[in-house]
């Protein structure tokens, strides 16, 4: 298979964290991780650092931190990435009201800057939003391939069928 651009994965937000390490230290880690050159991630630390929100907490190591701040750190540097290519599942942002809707604005932003979203949802609100062409997998199977409005609708009258 041939990939042109490149691809960032937001399935789980966690993975590649050193515990022992600092919030900054993970930063680095977690950039490299997502294939990030290290001149690009450095550049992109202060960024990721002040949308965080963590200030001092970032120089302690992240096995200290709340799940809240831990997940914080972990979308703040995910979503950091600029990629072509998007695989995204349901990503929940941790933290406050004002984090959350920070959290939203900026996975729309990304979103919408990809050339090619993949995204695991089962939200008909975020599907319409977002996609223009869907696929209903169940149990692994392809179900249905089609516009959005079509497939929700046929989704929806199978899952619901009372509804």
């Amino acid at each position: 298979m041939q990939v042109e651009g490149n691809i960032a994965c937001l399935f789980e937000l966690a993975t590649g964290f050193e515990m022992e390490a600092t919030g900054w230290d993970n930063i680095y880690l977690r950039g490299l991780m997502l294939g990030e050159h290290p001149k690009s991630i450095k550049s992109k630390t202060k960024e990721i650092a002040e949308f965080s929100g963590l200030g001092d907490y970032l120089n302690v190591p992240v096995k200290y931190y709340s799940s809240g701040m831990f997940m914080r750190l972990a979308f703040s540097i995910s979503t950091a990435i600029k990629p072509d290519i998007l695989l995204l599942d349901e990503v929940i942002a941790a933290g406050d009201a004002a984090f959350l809707e920070k959290a939203e604005r900026r996975m729309k932003e990304l979103m919408g800057s990809v050339k090619i979203l993949v995204f695991v949802t089962h939200s008909m609100k975020s599907l319409k939003d977002f996609c223009n062409k869907c696929i209903w997998l169940e149990k692994g199977e392809v179900r249905m391939i089609g516009g959005t409005e079509e497939v929700s609708r046929a989704y929806l009258e199978a899952m619901l069928p009372n509804g």
